[in-house]
């Protein structure tokens, strides 16, 4: 039974999510049909790849992923179908896939080109819907498509590492239902480049120089009585593996989160730097 996930920004209020749905039933009877979100804010590139990056590998191989996000073909937006860590991607040529494969290189990318017997303002639905039914039943990508080498890279995603400064500038690339700010540093990057060292991260007028690993360590020996610890700031990798900045038990009807009481939205500046013993002054980090 193929299994195929739906990523859009269509929301659930039209018909949008429920057409593409009946269009992949009437290609497909039995396929499976998951919804990975619809709630991606418009046009947001860069919180649909951090979804997918951290989504799609728990889906099993072969699993065709449909992304529905800026979709609109152009001539700088073209549509391609990648073959990439054994699941398959159809979605617009828009950076997209930048995040997903910055570790993992496409095993082979078509630009779809399917568009001269098609014409549509709606090419999930009219072109997506069919190149994914045709993944299902074992088609082979350069069928629907020539083969290319490259796909556009979204340089925003990728941190930017001064060697001289023993920095780490990242930014804001999604904001979770809690309000937590998560930035596009990995802990990977973080150990890599810090060496251990001591470090300060910085995100507006607020420091950080110590990153959890569990929300609840900042409560330290205190956790059966953690309620005085509400709304605390708190750094952390989360289970992603990416750094976040969060209020300890936030919610929107009374701690807040960290994104409205620390003034954090998409693409601030979060930044990480390293300091040598020798570079410490007379009030040291802890």
């Amino acid at each position: 039974m193929p299994l195929i996930t739906l990523t859009t920004d269509f929301g659930t209020k039209d018909h949008f999510v429920g057409a593409v749905k009946g269009a992949i039933f009437s290609e497909l009877s039995d396929a499976k049909i998951v919804d990975i979100t619809h709630e991606i804010s418009p046009f947001n590139i860069t919180e649909t790849a951090y979804i997918l990056k951290n989504s799609y590998k728990s889906f099993p191989d072969k699993t065709i992923h449909i992304i529905g996000v800026d979709s609109e073909l152009s001539a700088d937006n073209k549509h391609i179908a990648v073959e990439l860590d054994n699941h398959f991607f159809v979605c617009p040529d828009n950076g997209i896939i930048s995040m997903i494969a910055s570790e993992i290189k496409p095993s082979k990318i078509v630009e779809i080109n399917i568009h001269d017997r098609i014409e549509s303002s709606f090419p999930v639905l009219d072109v997506f819907v069919q190149v994914a039914c045709f993944i299902a039943r074992g088609g082979n990508l350069t069928v629907i498509g020539k083969e290319v080498k490259e796909f556009k890279k979204l340089v925003e995603i990728q941190p930017k590492v001064n060697q001289a400064k023993n920095q780490i500038i990242g930014g804001v690339v999604y904001i979770d239902n809690y309000g937590n700010v998560i930035s596009n540093i990995s802990q990977k990057m973080f150990q890599e480049i810090g060496k251990g060292r001591r470090f300060k991260a910085s995100a507006r007028r607020y420091s950080f120089t110590k990153i959890f690993t569990k929300y609840n360590q900042v409560a330290g020996n205190n956790a059966h009585d953690n309620i005085q610890y509400d709304g605390s700031k708190l750094a952390i990798f989360n289970a992603a593996g990416y750094l976040e900045i969060a209020i300890y038990r936030s919610n929107s009807d009374t701690v807040g989160g960290a994104s409205t009481l620390l003034g954090l939205g998409y693409r601030d500046s979060i930044t990480l730097n390293f300091i040598n013993d020798s570079q410490l002054d007379f009030t040291p980090l802890t």
